[in-house]
């Protein structure tokens, strides 16, 4: 009986020569990188299937001193990490862009860090780079972070400089073309709720309010703050209620706060949209869950979260992406306003 010797691994010098590109092109297609064509990305992709051929991550490591591992950094708890749908269409977004690279994921919560476990990890060399989602003023070990890190934000930095790189939504144009929706329905005393002022989300949504208000020459309504959490939607509805202020319309700065404030509305027997018109703002999974179908502004959760990972892996190839990035909103009506 005869037998075989053992295969030998495949090489990128032979992937190039079956692909017929560089081997340039290849280290840029096994790394994630966008910078190349098409023809060439099939091509390489074909070739590593025909070869079997296997990135030797450990070898790579030690050349260049990469750990081929990207951090994902959510300075919160877990309880509003795992409960709000917004985190969970981001990540898959992250998730999605990096599986398509060499680069794995970690996810590390780090609510203001106190002992600084998360930033002495990071700062030990254990990723090549971060990506910060939801980040507070408070937050400031984010800031050492950045200081030894390539970084991208998901949403513009609390204390933004030049040289950051983010990927936001446009969160001023959002508010602002919610409130006006509710104007056009003929709405004219218009409360707020707004997501968490040390973010720069919740100033943002609260000012494209005010800025549509103004347009059409009308005052606020009564404004109370919550924190995108279903719990402070329902607590800033009690709020606006007990101001004794009256109100036809509420905009609220997230999904899951209009359904606090609805539950709430609807236990004061104040009927929705007859008596109260209600915006939110996501077009996350509560929006359709439960009836009243919430209107709302579609943010794009899920491609922010693949355009972060791409910013980053340009910035880790040595590439010049641009430092801002801005994804448009899109208003979904349906019952509530």
């Amino acid at each position: 009986m005869t037998i075989d010797p053992p295969r030998t691994a495949a090489t990128i010098e032979e992937v190039a020569a079956v692909a017929g590109v560089s081997r340039s092109t290849v280290s840029r297609v096994v790394n994630g990188s966008t910078a190349v064509s098409p023809g060439a990305l099939e091509a390489v992709q074909r070739a590593i299937a025909e070869l079997h051929y296997v990135p030797n991550r450990a070898a790579r490591s030690l050349a260049s001193r990469s750990t081929m591992a990207i951090a994902l950094v959510v300075p919160e708890d877990t309880t509003r990490f795992f409960g709000d749908p917004f985190f969970a269409a981001i990540v898959a977004g992250i998730n999605s862009r990096i599986s398509r690279s060499s680069y794995v994921l970690n996810v590390i919560l780090a609510s203001d860090d106190p002992l600084d476990k998360a930033t002495a990890y990071l700062q030990s060399g254990a990723v090549d780079g971060a990506i910060v989602v939801s980040h507070h003023q408070s937050d400031t070990f984010v800031d050492r972070i950045a200081a030894v890190l390539p970084l991208v934000y998901g949403g513009r930095p609390v204390r933004a400089r030049d040289t950051d790189f983010y990927v936001d939504i446009d969160n001023v144009a959002g508010g602002r073309d919610a409130t006006a929706h509710l104007i056009a329905k003929g709405r004219t005393r218009i409360a707020a709720v707004t997501g968490p002022l040390t973010m720069p989300a919740g100033v943002d949504r609260v000012e494209g309010y005010r800025e549509a208000l103004a347009a059409a020459g009308l005052e606020p309504g009564p404004i109370a703050e919550g924190d995108f959490t279903i719990d402070s939607g329902a607590a800033a509805m009690e709020q606006i209620l007990r101001s004794g202020t009256e109100f036809d319309a509420v905009f609220v700065a997230s999904d899951l706060m209009a359904r606090g404030a609805i539950d709430v509305l609807g236990r004061a027997g104040i009927r929705v949209p007859h008596d109260v018109a209600v915006i939110g703002f996501d077009d996350s999974s509560v929006a359709t869950a439960t009836p009243p179908l919430l209107t709302t502004m579609r943010q794009p959760s899920y491609a922010q979260g693949e355009r972060m990972v791409e910013v980053l892996l340009a910035l880790l190839s040595g590439g010049s992406p641009q430092h801002a990035t801005i994804l448009e909103t899109e208003l979904v009506i349906r019952d509530t306003a």
